[in-house]
């Protein structure tokens, strides 16, 4: 019989989308082939503390223990952006520290306590280290930089990657170079508009049309989006994103116009999933139809409305371009193992079709978007997971083939 692989599924951080990290872990950690691997749930808390605790997978999975202190065993319902109703956050309050080493030999993970100084990992290395974290410190190459100093195998894309795919800015630019149709947008510094916000609208809006869209150029899950129909609300849309980033991305609307309530103007919001190192795959083209005016955090994780449609109903001929347009996007930004790739299509008779953005760590619930899109191609929630983890150990392997100085 095959020695199980020992996983590492890390989740919380330091980010905005602390809760949707939550929740994706927990889901992972629910479904994993228990036969394959065995699995180490690892955490970091709001404060960047990394945690384990023995009971934070049952914490994860929303169950509560049977001892009178949390109302019998039975799971809540977890729910992004309510922690008091996302069990898994217990295990960041309750865990002990943890210290992840980066020394090439192995992650090495050791516990230490100043009350007991037990070894909950044993002391044992971690073969793979699947990060599930979102946003910043855990999307953006940061923690990869670790693994990378470790040497060890991990899910998604590398340093420069998970960089690129974060920053929204550099990204562009990258997918312009490679020839893909994007939205006209300009890039702001959080220090111009604070410094002279006049003239940084005036320029902003003798570049674009109205409805813009602001964002911060390093940020997920839509936190810090607004959409500004006019002068007033990119004000305040600016000062929101710059809350969260010293460089803003503000983007042309696609289709809509200036006037609240243009719900049939609007654009069409597409993703298609793609997977695979250098011979990455795009899964079946799906739709978000939002239920509020855009696909914003709200809409994401909070509000019931929004509707997936899988397939989306497109021509063939639509279907192949956004399909072959993911992985150009994949390739463009030196992705590897996973990221869901977002488009807007205008809702006119023109029915252009723009590349948005990559996620490297999309969303990874069982009801999330991208495992749902390979669920209509034809993989497995279960089967997903254990493919990724594959194609880390795939990417590692090449790894190993490159020498690091001229003795090897």
């Amino acid at each position: 019989m095959a020695k199980k692989l020992r996983i590492g599924v890390l989740f919380g951080g330091r980010s905005g989308e602390h809760e949707v990290s939550l929740l994706s872990a927990a889901s992972i950690l629910k479904a994993i082939d228990r036969t394959k691997f065995d699995v180490v749930p690892i955490g970091i808390n709001k404060s960047g503390h990394w945690l384990t605790a023995g009971a934070a997978e049952g914490l994860l999975e929303g169950s509560e223990p049977a001892d009178g202190s949390g109302g019998g065993s039975s799971a809540k319902r977890l729910r992004a952006g309510d922690p008091a109703r996302t069990p898994g956050a217990r295990v960041l309050a309750e865990g002990q520290s943890a210290l992840l080493a980066p020394e090439p030999a192995g992650l090495a993970a050791r516990e230490y306590s100043a009350l007991d100084s037990h070894a909950a990992l044993d002391g044992q290395s971690l073969d793979v280290v699947f990060p599930v974290l979102h946003g910043t410190f855990g999307e953006d190459g940061t923690i990869q930089g670790l693994f990378e100093l470790a040497g060890i195998a991990y899910v998604g894309s590398g340093v420069l990657g998970s960089a690129a795919g974060m920053d929204k800015d550099v990204m562009k630019r990258l997918f312009r170079q490679a020839g893909l149709p994007i939205v006209k947008h300009v890039t702001l510094l959080r220090a111009d508009w604070e410094r002279q916000p006049r003239k940084a609208i005036w320029q902003l809006e003798a570049a674009l049309k109205y409805p813009l869209f602001v964002k911060p150029a390093n940020l997920g899950s839509s936190v810090g989006i607004s959409k500004a129909h006019d002068r007033s609300e990119l004000g305040r849309a600016l000062t929101l994103a710059a809350r969260y980033d010293r460089k803003l991305v503000v983007e042309q609307g696609v289709g809509g116009s200036a006037r609240r309530g243009a719900g049939s103007s609007k654009a069409r919001e597409l993703e298609v999933g793609v997977l695979g190192n250098d011979d990455a795959k795009a899964s079946v083209v799906g739709e978000i139809i939002p239920a509020k005016e855009f696909y914003d955090y709200e809409a994401k994780y909070l509000s019931e409305g929004s509707v997936p449609v899988i397939p989306a109903k497109l021509t063939k001929a639509e279907t192949k371009q956004i399909r072959e347009m993911a992985v150009a996007a994949f390739r463009a930004c030196d992705l590897s193992g996973l990221a869901r790739v977002d488009f807007l299509m205008e809702p006119d008779g023109k029915r252009r079709i723009y590349l948005n953005e990559v996620n490297t760590m999309p969303g990874f619930t069982s009801i999330s978007m991208f495992p749902k899109l390979w669920e209509a191609s034809g993989v497995s929630y279960k089967d997903l997971i254990t493919r990724l983890i594959e194609l880390a150990g795939e990417r590692q392997a090449e790894k190993k083939r490159t020498s690091y100085s001229r003795e090897d």
